[in-house]
């Protein structure tokens, strides 16, 4: 039986080094849905936002579930860090206060960047915090290929399209695997427009200070993951570059606690590219 709300609200959570933090979220307080069952919090990748989970923060509402999807910081609505602070360290504290706020245990799900927090987070959290764990296309020892590719498309649109169309050419070229959408309209959720130009959400800063990559720090993250004694669902897109079929066949044998679904048609922007699939396992592994 489908129950819960269908539209987000918007709500705003204290971060770290006085941030605030932009989430969109289902059931929220006072809904029937907060009940036994965990929250799910949903942590985007770098260059993402809250947006970037399509309808699956619908479809976990719609089945009673209380979900946030969180606008990292520099990201989406949330506040910029004024000294560019954006290290694994810095968005792993904003989620355990974020985790602190919604005051319940969470199940994180969490995509690239927002995966490799959520393993920290999990790990500082404990068990009791965050009961299940999963990671969309990544892992601690992910391609660095795949990785590069994806900072470089970043990089090279860093000073703005003319219009959504020359922003639409850009992101289908990026992602030749997925259908072009009819109209450019959608991106506008991801692009602010500023001084006649069209603009990524997200602040160059997070991409330009330096050493300060999310994507490092493999022994420590493998080791948290290994660590972590809780159910986790690793989510693999056929076509990704920046997670291997032999990445995964490691983190498996080093994760006893971990499963695994691969998605046919999807590549590293696994709940983007397939979100039926996507959600489909992950609505699987929550109410599990």
């Amino acid at each position: 039986m489908n129950t819960g709300q269908l539209e987000p609200t918007t709500r705003r959570f204290r971060g770290s080094d006085g941030l605030t933090l932009v989430a969109d979220e289902w059931n929220g307080a006072g809904s029937a849905a907060q009940g036994s069952e965990p929250s799910v919090l949903m942590l985007h990748g770098g260059g993402q936002n809250r947006f970037s989970w399509k309808k699956t923060g619908q479809i976990l509402a719609s089945r009673g579930l209380h979900v946030v999807a969180l606008d990292s910081r520099g990201h989406g609505d949330s506040d910029r860090s004024p000294d560019a602070k954006y290290t694994i360290e810095a968005l792993c504290a904003d989620t355990l206060q974020v985790i602190e706020q919604i005051g319940r245990p969470v199940v994180l799900i969490g995509a690239s960047m927002g995966g490799l927090t959520g393993i920290l987070v999990a790990r500082q959290a404990g068990p009791q915090r965050v009961t299940k764990l999963v990671l969309v296309d990544v892992v601690p020892r992910y391609e660095k290929d795949g990785s590069a590719r994806i900072r470089e498309f970043m990089f090279s649109h860093v000073h703005g399209f003319d219009s959504l169309e020359q922003a639409a050419d850009a992101v289908a070229a990026y992602l030749p695997h997925r259908a072009r959408p009819r109209s450019p309209e959608g991106l506008k959720k991801n692009l602010r427009h500023r001084n006649g130009r069209w603009y990524w959400h997200w602040d160059p800063a997070f991409l330009t200070k330096p050493n300060e990559d999310p994507f490092v720090r493999v022994e420590l993250l493998e080791q948290a993951a290994v660590e972590l004694g809780i159910p986790i669902l690793l989510i693999r897109g056929k076509l990704s570059d920046v997670v291997s079929e032999e990445a995964v066949a490691d983190f498996l044998d080093k994760v006893p606690t971990a499963e695994f679904v691969e998605l046919s048609g999807a590549g590293h922007t696994a709940a983007g590219d397939d979100n039926d699939a996507f959600s489909d396992a992950v609505v699987d592994f929550v109410l599990r």
